[in-house]
């Protein structure tokens, strides 16, 4: 693609990364096939190349943000796949932030759409906020309806993904966790902002599975928010600051006791911390520490594979994984997580149009109700194809969002290993029972293997006998009012 930039534009950094980005697009389209807003809507504004030739107007125009490009420009998802299906290595995600954050440097959006924006950071950033926040939210969510009915659909997005009640907040923070036996290594994990607030058992089964297999767990003192959210809405100051803060709070834990990784378990923040070197690239103080930063930066999944998983029993469970867009298209980890759960004794099913983003995607959800909507039942109905009974995903998002769609028990896939591995029972599985009737409790599941496979077969002889094929009738299952 051809760029007409003056040399005085070019001397801006992100302008200048921006043009390298436009021209190695050759506008092929492969990308409108598997962009998720592409494909509901139909518009080829709606599409990455529709979006491109926007954010290459308005950058070399100079001129202010007009209204259409902001409406197709906010509809992006950030998804990341069009950067997976792309043969000509298109930046897309660079190409985006730095459109965004002209937008917001330009363009005065309307009163109820800063409101929205302005309420999403200043709260979920900060655990204590968020916490009080859901807590009111969990005891309001009744206004939802009638928010929808005023037009007010941010608002009610908001409730309806509230949950009913949020878990006990972990008992006393403890900064540094030994290990078990002989140390193996030394990590930083993160704790994340909403994790720790809607799903706190993720971090204390990454704890309990590390400590197990030798490697001693820092949380270190001092970090904060990634700064993705407010990175995606353009507020590259504001999201620069957290950056910096998280920087300065791991280079101290580098400086005293050294760092192989540090673990992100929210893919979405993983995607980020991976990009600080980037981020900070033309700030003489912070380039070459966050390009350390960045270079240690490890999904859990991705160390994970490293050690020998070891202890408990097997799991013989059907599981469905869900891959989170920035675990698959922002960070290219699609094998690592399936692998863990298979080799922990999991029968790991994958889910049809597992490309397209479940509508997630950070705060899009709250900002693009309707949309996400549609993509949440959509990957509803394909996550319930699978018959698994059971989903796995790498993201605290993707947990809230499909979780609002689905009965189904939702785990991050740490949980899962830390359960095969002597762990106790994931919480969100007290009481449950497979769909199919494969399970009714962990312990005792495994030392029913063989009664339920005889049992199995027996049905399996009893169908033929009476003239019906094998496997389970899945009629009811995929009727409409069971779709989400």
């Amino acid at each position: 693609m051809q760029t007409h930039f003056s040399l005085t534009q070019l001397a801006d950094p992100d302008i200048a990364e921006s043009d390298k980005i436009l021209r190695a697009c050759v506008h092929c389209g492969f990308c409108t096939a598997t962009c998720p807003t592409y494909v509901l809507l139909g518009d080829e504004l709606d599409s990455p190349r529709g979006r491109i030739y926007l954010i290459k107007q308005m950058l070399e125009e100079a001129r202010p943000a007009r209204k259409d490009d902001v409406l197709h420009i906010d509809r992006c998802l950030s998804c990341l796949s069009c950067m997976t299906t792309c043969p000509s290595g298109v930046h897309y995600m660079h190409l985006v932030d730095n459109a965004r954050n002209h937008i917001e440097k330009t363009y005065r959006r309307p009163l109820s759409d800063k409101f929205s924006r302005t309420l999403l950071r200043v709260v979920m950033p900060y655990p204590a906020r968020f916490r009080a926040v859901m807590r009111l939210a969990a005891f309001t969510r009744w206004i939802a309806p009638i928010a929808s009915a005023l037009g007010m659909n941010r608002i009610a997005a908001m409730l309806k993904l509230a949950p009913h009640s949020l878990p006990k907040a972990s008992a006393g923070l403890v900064r540094v966790h030994p290990p078990f036996g002989p140390k193996k290594g030394r990590v930083a994990l993160m704790s994340g902002c909403v994790d720790q607030v809607v799903k706190p058992s993720i971090r204390e089964a990454t704890i309990r599975l590390l400590t197990r297999h030798g490697i001693e767990v820092v949380l270190p003192e001092g970090e904060a928010c990634c700064g993705s959210l407010s990175h995606h809405m353009g507020r590259e100051h504001e999201a620069h600051d957290f950056v910096k803060n998280n920087v300065d709070a791991w280079t101290r834990e580098i400086e005293k006791g050294g760092l192989d990784a540090i673990l992100i378990t929210a893919s979405g923040c993983g995607t980020t911390v991976k990009d600080y070197g980037f981020m900070l690239r033309t700030d003489k103080d912070y380039a070459e520490k966050a390009a350390k930063v960045s270079a240690l930066a490890r999904d859990i999944t991705e160390y994970l594979s490293a050690l020998e998983l070891q202890g408990g029993e097997p799991i013989r469970l059907p599981v469905a994984y869900h891959s989170a867009c920035s675990m698959q298209h922002g960070q290219k980890i699609t094998q690592a997580p399936k692998k863990l759960l298979a080799a922990a004794g999991f029968d790991v099913r994958d889910v049809p149009e597992g490309h397209l983003c479940c509508g997630s995607a950070g705060t899009y959800n709250m900002l693009q109700p309707e949309i996400a909507d549609r993509l949440r039942n959509r990957k509803a109905v394909n996550i319930r194809s699978t018959g698994a009974g059971l989903i796995a995903t790498g993201n605290v998002g993707c947990m809230v969002q499909i979780g609002s769609a689905l009965e189904w028990p939702i785990l991050h896939t740490v949980e899962l290993l830390d359960w095969a591995t002597g762990g106790p029972q994931p919480s969100a599985l007290d009481g449950w029972n497979h769909p199919d009737g494969l399970w009714h409790n962990a312990a005792t599941f495994n030392s029913r293997e063989k009664a339920d496979g005889l049992r199995q077969e027996s049905e399996t002889q009893k169908r033929q006998g009476q003239g019906q094929s094998e496997g389970p009738d899945h009629a009811k299952e995929f009727s409409p009012e069971n779709r989400v």
